[in-house]
């Protein structure tokens, strides 16, 4: 019984969180701005199949496009409303004292840090399942043919976004404004599409004797080591260039999933360890 009701506790905080989060403003402009963008991507292919007519361009490339488009908006916005909602949360209840009446109550902190992670969560997938289903029908109609790939890189960008979520999330429970955490959560996101190019700067800078470029060179090996690599995630060339009903080529899904999971599991033990030294 004392387990059901540690359970019910942070369930009932993420069904909070869950609802206060679907009316917030900005992440319904990014909802609809991102369904705007990829339900339009099959008319944009309208203006530039009929300007390059000439050109010979095909429904292959105009398919390209959509899926180009599409993919790029699910990134943009998907991240945005992970971001938004994963440095909001916390410092939100902290602002309105929300936070203090919870946990008057028979409710742990860590409970309550379990249900709004949970409700997070939720928030981020059922937004990236709008996103990806919409995408799933428009290249139903497109191409008359199951899109598996499509699937595939839903689950793996899952992954990307919970990363980012975690870390966003851990640093918004040390902070009593939304600010920091959301410019963190875009420093991460930015910096692990960025590990490859850090890697390279280290290794160039690495063998030279100027001062500052030793220090560029260690700074951006700290960065490599730390950051995720979240471009292990993306698709988006497989997207682009594959048929989209095959399978991922040379992807590592039980790796990667597992590789997510333990960066979201180090983020998550992090906010607990913030939250805990946080004085209420």
């Amino acid at each position: 019984m004392s387990a059901v009701n540690s359970f019910r506790g942070p369930w009932a905080i993420a069904m909070y969180t869950w609802r206060e989060g679907i009316r917030k403003k900005t992440l319904l402009g990014f909802l609809i701005l991102s369904i705007f963008v990829i339900f339009g991507s099959t008319f944009m292919t309208a203006f530039v199949t009929k300007a390059d007519i000439v050109e010979g361009v095909s429904t292959t490339v105009e398919t390209k496009i959509i899926k180009d488009i599409c993919i790029t908006a699910i990134s943009i916005f998907g991240v945005l409303i992970t971001i938004f909602i994963s440095a909001s949360v916390v410092p939100t209840e902290m602002g309105n004292r929300v936070i203090y009446t919870v946990l008057s109550k028979p409710v742990r902190r860590f409970q309550y840090l379990f249900g709004k992670f949970l409700g997070v969560q939720l928030i981020v997938i059922a937004n990236l399942l709008l996103m990806v289903g919409l995408f799933f029908v428009v290249l139903w109609v497109k191409e008359n043919t199951l899109p598996t790939m499509l699937l595939w890189s839903a689950l793996l960008t899952y992954f990307q976004f919970l990363i980012v979520s975690a870390f966003t999330f851990a640093i918004s429970c040390s902070s009593t404004s939304s600010v920091l955490p959301t410019i963190a959560g875009l420093f991460i996101y930015i910096g692990g599409n960025l590990t490859v190019y850090l890697k390279d700067v280290a290794t160039r800078a690495s063998g030279s004797e100027a001062m500052v470029e030793n220090l560029i060179a260690s700074l951006a090996k700290l960065l490599y080591n730390v950051l995720p690599n979240l471009n292990d995630f993306d698709l988006r060339t497989q997207m682009l260039n594959l048929p989209i009903n095959s399978p991922p080529v040379d992807a590592q899904i039980p790796e990667l999933i597992m590789y997510g999971s333990l960066y979201a599991l180090t983020g998550y033990i992090l906010a607990l360890w913030l939250f805990h030294r946080k004085e209420l």
